[in-house]
């Protein structure tokens, strides 16, 4: 298996004269669930965009799974997940499955077996324009895990879902995880980031933290990550 599923070294990107991401390197490993914290507009959707090949870089290099960013050979391998849904409206559940199952060239029993991984298996049949905000992110999730990809980029999966299904859904992750799977799953809510194997904290479009949750409350003496988080920050501002 491939050690590390991620590998970005000195990612820059600049968007209308304005420094987006600044000298971003770091890691993600596979079989792990990475989290991508930090403020709404820190630059964590343009990072995700760079990593699957949709956003120009200025600067640095973006590889994955062993290919630069982009590649052709990638669009198979890696599931992503917009912060908006990303899937027919007037379709149903299953509909919408079957129908970027037979893009996928994926059998139809992928299908239920995907919908049942995220918790819509009493909303199979319904169409989607019916269904709320966090059932249809959990359809396009179901939709990115189709393939089987060896590597899931999640944009905020959890806004708009009730702390159950939370809790459910970051179950899912790490069983994919656990099967072999890399994810990276931003958020900007600091409680989630005990979910994670490993945290990548940014702020203004630079990275204040590479760290296990454990490591980071460790190094900065304090007992939750908002903390670990603000005593990153008056560290920076101090340097």
């Amino acid at each position: 298996m491939m050690k590390n599923a991620i590998t970005v070294q000195n990612l820059d990107v600049t968007r209308g004269g304005h420094e987006v991401l600044r000298g971003l390197s770091f890691e993600v490993a596979a079989g792990q669930v990475t989290g991508l914290l930090g403020p709404s507009g820190c630059g964590k959707t343009t990072l995700m965009r760079a990593l699957v090949g949709v956003q120009r870089i200025t600067g640095g290099s973006v590889e994955v799974l062993g290919q630069p960013a982009g590649s052709a050979s990638l669009r198979d391998r890696i599931g992503y997940v917009t912060q908006q849904p990303s899937v027919y409206d007037d379709l149903t559940v299953t509909e919408n499955l079957r129908f970027f199952a037979r893009i996928l060239g994926v059998a139809d029993a992928r299908v239920a077996e995907c919908i049942g991984t995220v918790a819509l298996g009493d909303h199979r049949d319904r169409v989607v324009s019916q269904l709320s905000g966090g059932q249809r992110s959990r359809v396009s999730l179901a939709v990115a895990l189709l393939g089987e990809p060896r590597l899931l980029v999640l944009d905020e999966p959890t806004v708009g879902l009730d702390p159950v299904l939370r809790v459910e859904l970051w179950d899912t992750f790490h069983r994919l995880a656990d099967a072999g799977a890399a994810l990276l799953v931003s958020s900007h809510v600091m409680d989630e980031a005990s979910r994670c194997d490993r945290l990548l904290l940014m702020r203004e479009g630079g990275l204040i933290a590479d760290d296990t949750p454990a490591g980071l409350l460790e190094s900065t003496g304090t007992k939750d990550i908002e903390h670990a988080f603000l005593s990153r920050v008056h560290e920076e501002e101090a340097a």
